[in-house]
């Protein structure tokens, strides 16, 4: 078994996610792809996990690949979060997919009265409802409702506020979400967006998928892939024994996990150090990581409730050379914004110089001006 340093192993991670080196300006839609997807519940820290790995972007040209060049895609991919991925990848999300989707939707919907017959009919007119043109979220319940003759089903659409009854089509790839209008979310057929396209062979596309978690998050366990894809953990260990000739176990200062054979050579040749990054809310780079006793070297169990919190809510970190060293909170005044800092130990005076030169950056993203506070370490951000 060959063995790994952590500092080998987080300045893999950080090249990786593009935090040791940003992107220029037209790696965009290569950064997310690179960190297989942005998870994008809370819009802005979407833009700022875009802005953090990319340099002489601003959040309008995030919003301009979304809307105007329909370079990404917003949907339902991972854990059945709210993603930001690359349009030109969704065929591959779709058909993973297929084989991973843990949910029993007959049972789902035939609890809120809608029986299999009429699901499978939703399944089936839902895309043909659907354009290029953005249509409101009542205004899809209500055709939809109209074609089926099921009040029902328009209630459901419309009363289920993370969309749950709207999943089973973004994962057969016939919804997205298009600009919103107002306070209300807009959604579109997105092969009317990015074209139509040829399915994939599932399996390959799950094996697929596999690969480049572990290339951007590896070395990593079965256990992390089914925290992070979302799945059941004995298809999982199957999946990753259908990769056994690929794979190799390897020993990370006593943690055993899985990386790609053709990555260990490099991560044994890096070993960075002075790199600091402030990840927003969501950072993919904080949700693959793992959790628990195995990432207790990069962050210790008793602070980890800091950052993985209820509802699967995760903060904003401090990183330094991949460990998390504290926590951050974005407040947005008119004229200029703050960031507030906890740091979970003292750093040098380098490492809170880096620590401005990153709200420097965010600060030219967002194009306002930012101030630092910093919090005692009890401080309970």
């Amino acid at each position: 078994m060959k063995s790994l340093k952590w500092v080998q192993v987080n300045s893999w991670r950080l090249s990786r996610h593009y935090l040791s080196h940003r992107l220029p300006s037209e790696g965009l839609v290569q950064s997310v792809n690179g960190i297989m997807g942005v998870q994008a519940q809370v819009m802005s820290a979407a833009e700022m996990a875009i802005g953090t790995r990319v340099d002489g972007i601003t959040a309008q040209d995030v919003q301009s690949a979304l809307w105007r060049d329909h370079s990404l895609i917003k949907t339902w991919a991972m854990r059945a979060a709210l993603h930001l991925i690359p349009a030109k990848e969704l065929p591959l999300y779709v058909a993973a997919r297929k084989l991973t989707d843990i949910r029993n939707w007959p049972f789902y919907f035939n609890y809120f009265g809608i029986d299999q017959s009429t699901l499978e009919q939703y399944l089936a007119i839902g895309p043909t409802i659907l354009s290029d043109q953005p249509m409101k979220r009542e205004e899809f319940a209500s055709a939809v409702s109209e074609q089926l003759k099921s009040p029902e089903l328009r209630d459901l659409l419309l009363t289920k506020g993370w969309g749950t009854p709207l999943k089973p089509l973004a994962w057969l790839g016939e919804l997205c979400f298009g600009p919103s209008q107002g306070q209300n979310v807009t959604f579109v057929r997105p092969s009317a967006w990015i074209g139509e396209w040829q399915p994939l062979e599932p399996y390959a596309a799950l094996q697929e998928i596999l690969r480049r978690y572990l290339y951007a998050f590896g070395p990593a366990t079965v256990e992390d892939f089914v925290l992070w894809w979302g799945a059941r953990i004995a298809h999982t260990r199957k999946l990753f024994k259908s990769l056994e000739d690929e794979l190799e176990l390897v020993d990370v200062e006593g943690w055993p996990a899985y990386a790609l054979q053709t990555a260990i050579e490099s991560m044994q040749d890096l070993e960075l150090k002075g790199t600091v990054n402030l990840l927003p809310l969501f950072d993919a780079y904080t949700m693959g990581i793992g959790r628990g006793q195995e990432i207790e070297p990069l962050i210790s169990q008793a602070l980890q409730k800091r950052v993985y919190r209820p509802q699967g809510w995760i903060s904003a970190v401090v990183l330094v050379d991949g460990y998390i060293r504290g926590i951050w909170e974005f407040q947005n005044q008119h004229t200029q914004a703050t960031i507030n800092v906890a740091l979970f130990e003292p750093v040098t005076s380098l490492t809170r110089d880096r620590i401005a030169a990153e709200a420097e950056s965010l600060a030219k993203f967002l194009n306002t001006k930012i101030m630092i506070e910093y919090k005692s370490e009890e401080s309970n951000l």
